[in-house]
């Protein structure tokens, strides 16, 4: 049964600014889905769309079925109900999200209160019951956020998130700023968690290495736009748009002494969205690019296996004919360059 699924979504701030172009996404309760891409390229606000938690004045078009029902139509009642019960966000930066003057207990039982009608006996209850499910001591639910430690802190969020039983977990960035041990234990924490009471979870980063470890599909966005998605590992390992090659190679790979002494980059940022070059987007920083990326946009192609990219170059699958073994596939010959030479 599918939990998610976004249609043609496009998100566009006051004064034009187009952050979220077309994006289509779903997601099936239990799984697990990655969405990656360097700052600026349209994650967190695909992740406050979701949830209607864009400032005032901006335009969103498409639609957002959650349950099959579409959250942009929904009146601000149901909105508030479903941002709790159907689905929440862990922020990044706990710090930011919590309030320094009120103990974490109170924070975490205020919407089992206002949103399941609980009693203060009740709602204490359960809030030591979501703190022992994060991975912290009831006992903590009278601490204030400053006496926590980071790694506290998140796994307070999380119990947060968890207060009302929703079915999406739409995790934005939750390890930023955390040492590597810390950030392992609160992957696993989220892994174990959709596991057990078959969520479904979003989790978005600019980290290829830490979506391909825990997520089962893995999407990569440039300019607004998926430019690449499929199983995890795969477009981690061998990704086919040449953006996420340069994301993926960004990482230095453990026993790959090539990636360990020549560690590769990507030269430039991505585009300002208020000004987005002709053609596909990734053109100005692209080594492959060829005459048809600068006039043509590029849109998401089957690449077989349930993969899909955006460039001239993806191999499209060939149609199974009676002289060729079925689930074969003719190599593609890329577009020729025909740009002057230098």
């Amino acid at each position: 049964m599918t939990l998610l699924e976004v249609k043609n979504l496009e998100v566009t701030y006051p004064g034009g600014v187009a952050a979220v172009r077309g994006v289509d996404l779903s997601l099936t309760a239990g799984q697990k889905v990655g969405v990656a891409g360097e700052s600026g390229c349209g994650k967190s606000t695909l992740a406050l769309a979701l949830l209607r938690l864009l400032p005032p004045g901006t335009r969103v078009t498409g639609e957002i079925l959650l349950n099959g029902e579409d959250v942009l139509t929904m009146r601000w009642g149901r909105v508030r109900a479903v941002r709790w019960a159907g689905a929440s966000i862990v922020f990044q930066g706990a710090m930011h999200s919590l309030n320094p003057v009120h103990r974490i207990g109170d924070q975490i039982a205020e919407p089992v209160l206002l949103h399941q009608g609980a009693t203060a006996a009740q709602a204490r209850k359960r809030t030591g019951e979501l703190l022992e499910q994060a991975g912290l001591p009831a006992s903590r639910a009278t601490a204030y956020p400053h006496e926590l430690s980071g790694g506290q802190r998140q796994r307070v969020m999380i119990a947060m998130a968890l207060a009302c039983a929703p079915q999406l977990i739409i995790a934005d960035e939750p390890t930023t700023a955390l040492d590597v041990m810390i950030q392992a234990q609160i992957l696993n924490l989220l892994e174990r968690l959709v596991t057990d009471q078959d969520l479904g979870l979003i989790m978005i980063s600019h980290d290829l290495a830490v979506l391909a470890d825990i997520c089962d599909r893995l999407v990569v966005m440039y300019a607004g736009r998926i430019i690449e998605e499929g199983p995890a590992q795969e477009v981690y390992e061998n990704a086919l748009h040449p953006y996420a090659k340069a994301l993926s190679a960004s990482f230095s790979h453990i026993g790959d002494p090539t990636s360990r002494f020549a560690p590769r980059g990507l030269p430039g940022d991505p585009p300002d969205p208020s000004e987005l070059p002709s053609g596909c987007a990734f053109h100005p920083r692209c080594g492959e690019a060829v005459d048809v990326c600068l006039t043509e946009d590029q849109v998401l192609r089957g690449a077989g296996r349930g993969r899909r990219a955006a460039c001239v170059h993806v191999p499209v699958p060939a149609v199974s004919t009676g002289t060729a073994t079925e689930g074969t596939q003719e190599p593609a010959t890329p577009a020729p360059d025909t740009r002057s030479a230098p």
